[in-house]
């Protein structure tokens, strides 16, 4: 079954090819037989209760300096010119990225987008995780300075992050003494107009940070990233680096709670965050990464089990 597939991620030319989980899944689409287009969010438009977008049809290739070529571009329209929309740009989950889920949801029963747009919007990464706050670290999600405090007070160190941040970014810890709290907590407050993400410090990070894949609610695998020197941030983006690794019984307990309302929200590529073996951190549903990787250490096909569910859902 060969599909035509457009894929919504940022420009090609800034990937990086070696890791880069959406080039992965290009490229086993295309040795499927899979025809690729590619464009940007913003190219998209809506008229006449149609969503389009100029797209460029692409050939990849694992050749870096080399590793795509555009043919002309053409105008989609993605509700009948497009099998499938791989939704892969990278936040910020800003407007711009909400707006795009909007126009994608209307495709919604006649092309297959993934993730499914509406389950994207609603669930951003550190406040869908809410849902399963039983198996988080201790968390206060806030703009107060004085309730940062407080729970700086109540567990010594602290992790201060933005609510929507992406890969590392903007992750500081704070020591007992509480020194630039407050400059931290007025930086933060000026820099974004929504609370921000306060949690305990887990010294297990020392040990790494460990990503799980699950494909259609199911793990697929997984990687320990270890923090670079002098770092508490793990991220692979950030210098971090893999290591191969095995669940434990609290992680197939969360993957195993989350599974099936994955499945049930139609978010088919999953990444998850979990420190210490056993405390889950983020929910990574609008762009995640880590399958190159994994299939490096495991010897395993992610990116074609991804594609194994996409053309089930197709058929």
């Amino acid at each position: 079954m060969s599909l035509t597939v457009a894929v919504q991620m940022d420009p090609l030319e800034s990937i990086n090819i070696a890791g880069d989980s959406t080039f992965a899944l290009m490229l086993s689409a295309q040795a499927r037989g899979h025809r690729l287009f590619h464009y940007q969010a913003d190219h998209l438009s809506y008229r006449d209760g149609r969503v389009w977008t100029q797209a460029h049809p692409v050939t990849v290739r694992r050749e870096h300096g080399n590793h795509f070529s555009f043919g002309d571009p053409a105008i989609l329209d993605l509700g009948r010119d497009t099998d499938v929309v791989l939704m892969r740009q990278d936040p910020p989950f800003d407007l711009g990225y909400i707006t795009a889920t909007h126009l994608l949801e209307r495709i919604q029963g006649q092309t297959l987008v993934v993730n499914d747009p509406a389950a994207v919007r609603n669930a951003p990464e550190k406040v869908w995780v809410l849902d399963f706050a039983r198996f988080m670290p201790p968390t206060v999600i806030t703009r107060s300075l004085s309730v940062a405090r407080q729970f700086l007070e109540e567990h010594g160190e602290i992790v201060v992050k933005p609510l929507h941040g992406n890969g590392g970014k903007a992750i500081f810890k704070v020591g007992r003494d509480g020194a630039n709290l407050s400059s931290l907590i007025e930086l933060f407050n000026t820099a974004y107009r929504e609370p921000h993400m306060v949690q305990a410090f887990l010294p297990e990070i020392a040990e790494g940070d460990k990503r799980i894949v699950l494909v259609d609610g199911e793990v697929a695998g997984a990687i320990n990233r270890l923090p670079g020197a002098g770092e508490i941030r793990s991220n692979l983006a950030v210098g971090g680096k893999a290591a191969k690794t095995e669940l434990t019984e609290r992680e197939r307990e969360i993957c195993a709670a989350l599974g099936p309302e994955l499945k049930a929200r139609g978010l088919i590529f999953v990444g998850i965050d979990v420190i210490g073996g056993k405390w889950l951190t983020e929910i990574n549903v609008t762009s995640p990464t880590g399958i190159v990787a994994i299939d490096q250490f495991n010897g395993t096909d992610t990116a074609g089990r991804i594609w194994d569910a996409i053309e089930a859902k197709v058929r």
